[in-house]
């Protein structure tokens, strides 16, 4: 994983963090018991991290969603 994708998906982990008022470490632990940053986050780093933030935290949400993950 490049530095560029490492910080990617810290990134993503606060935002998700804050809009859904949880500790960083327990929507780490929901992202990657889900798959999400391996399915989701990472190889599509590309075409993610050219999107804004709120529209990349609605795509985990969906991402979550179909897994019948609850947030």
């Amino acid at each position: 994983m490049s530095k560029e994708t490492f910080e990617f998906i810290i990134y993503m982990l606060h935002a998700c963090a804050n809009k859904w008022e949880k500790l960083p470490s327990a929507v780490y632990k929901k992202l990657c018991d889900s798959g999400c940053i391996k399915q989701l986050l990472v190889p599509y780093y590309d075409v993610l991290h050219t999107q804004g933030t709120a529209y990349i935290v609605g795509d985990i949400e969906d991402f979550l969603s179909a897994r019948g993950v609850a947030i």
